[in-house]
């Protein structure tokens, strides 16, 4: 980016916010949360799944879990009128607390853990971990619970004790990943009895609950230049985020499509469940809200026939020290704006004609963007973009912005690309 382009994001207000999304979200069902607040201000109104809907113009969102789906309906949307659709994911890899939580050993009191999606082990050694989630109470409701406070750690074997590990370190995920965060002998019921009055509930109201571990240092700028951001979760809330100020930004004007947000949880393990991307939700929230206009069968085929979706996920950045690995005729860096990410075994969803699209909507935004493909000899990761165009037979096209230590605890962006990539998408939803 040229030295004037980036004097234009200097002041990087929209990172500023990212960072303090970040730090309101630390789970699927905050990271919701957090975004319906945002949707509030903008107009937006919550409606409920087993409500009739109506026709007026304007703002709606569902939540349904760690997935939420928001659209606006413009003045003169027919029940035909196609959609824009961006789609994203609440979750991201980390150890989620088993079912029986409290255990220990050799005096030290521990927290049984399972590891959720693929996690890179070695990035949760020696990190102080805080607890957030979901408590399920007895009377039906839940009450989201989120402890900002060092309270776990997984520590890491002394070098004195494993003069090998700069050899090679492997890390078994039942015995070595367990945290403490605490000594005595095992006591059982403990932990949920500590959260419980932490979020201010009866503990023998507690009937289940969804909780995770999450490192609580706050997302900051990094470098010299503070040009880039390291922080946990970037994959994807950043994605979440983006699309939530692009769609909060756009209602209001006139516009030839719907605009919709679709943020749905457990990406990271395949999206099989009724909030991820293979579940109905996002076909039926389209489908209602066609004949909520008046619309029939035939008009909801129309609809969708003419709609697109713009998936939205973390891409790769080219690694300073592994440079080999990636395709050498593709090279994504950071602030270097948003990338089109491209699969021909339609691991990503992007075509021919989604890449005009994708062009089209980043000229009219005015930002850079770059094209990632994988190295021949290396495996390719997926999205939900391929899942959308698949269950819903609607074009398409794969996008994101380029990082580095994917997954890890802690994620390496630009500090201009947040920004630049909520333009394209904004541009997207504008048509």
């Amino acid at each position: 980016m040229s030295t004037a382009a980036r004097q234009a994001f200097f002041d990087r207000t929209h990172t500023d916010d990212l960072i303090a999304f970040l730090g309101t979200s630390p789970s699927p069902y905050h990271a919701v949360a957090s975004a319906a607040e945002r949707l509030e201000k903008a107009g937006f109104r919550q409606v409920a799944e087993t409500d009739a809907w109506d026709a007026v113009a304007g703002g709606r969102y569902v939540i349904r879990g760690g997935a939420l789906i928001a659209w606006y309906v413009p003045q003169g949307a027919v029940p035909q009128t196609p959609f824009r659709v961006v789609g994203t994911h609440t979750d991201s890899p980390n150890l989620r607390v088993k079912p029986v939580p409290d255990t220990g050993s050799a005096g030290w009191r521990q927290v049984a853990v399972e590891i959720y999606g693929g996690v890179p082990l070695n990035t949760w050694l020696d990190r102080d971990l805080g607890l957030s989630g979901r408590l399920a109470l007895r009377d039906g409701s839940s009450r989201l619970v989120q402890l900002d406070e060092p309270l776990l750690r997984v520590p890491q074997l002394a070098i004195h004790l494993d003069r090998q590990v700069n050899e090679g370190m492997k890390l078994d995920k039942q015995r070595h990943l367990t945290p403490i965060w605490g000594l005595g002998p095992v006591d059982e019921g403990s932990l949920i009895e500590y959260v419980a009055q932490r979020a201010g509930v009866d503990p023998a109201d507690v009937a289940g609950w969804d909780l995770m571990t999450h490192d609580v240092q706050p997302a900051s700028y990094l470098g010299r230049d503070r040009e880039l951001l390291a922080g946990p979760r970037l994959d994807n809330l950043l994605s979440v985020h983006a699309a939530t100020a692009a769609l909060a930004a756009v209602a209001g004007e006139d516009l030839p499509y719907i605009p919709v947000l679709a943020a749905f949880d457990h990406e990271e393990t395949g999206s099989e469940s009724d909030t991820g991307a293979q579940s109905p939700l996002l076909g039926n929230v389209l489908e209602r809200s066609v004949y909520a206009r008046g619309g029939s069968p035939e008009d909801r085929a129309r609809a969708l026939a003419g709609t697109v979706c713009l998936s939205s996920d973390m891409g790769h950045a080219v690694h300073p020290n592994y440079s080999e690995r990636h395709e050498p005729g593709h090279h994504p860096m950071p602030n270097g704006g948003p990338i089109l990410k491209v699969n021909v075994n339609n691991r990503y969803a992007t075509d021919g004609v989604g890449r005009a699209v994708f062009a089209a909507a980043c000229e009219k935004a005015g930002v850079p963007w770059q094209t990632f493909v994988s190295n021949n000899a290396m495996p390719c990761g997926t999205t939900i973009g391929p899942i959308t165009a698949a269950r819903l037979g609607i074009s398409t096209v794969d996008c994101g912005i380029a990082a580095l230590s994917m997954h890890s605890a802690r994620e390496l962006c630009g500090a201009d690309d947040p920004y630049l990539l909520a333009s394209a998408v904004k541009a997207f939803l504008e048509g």
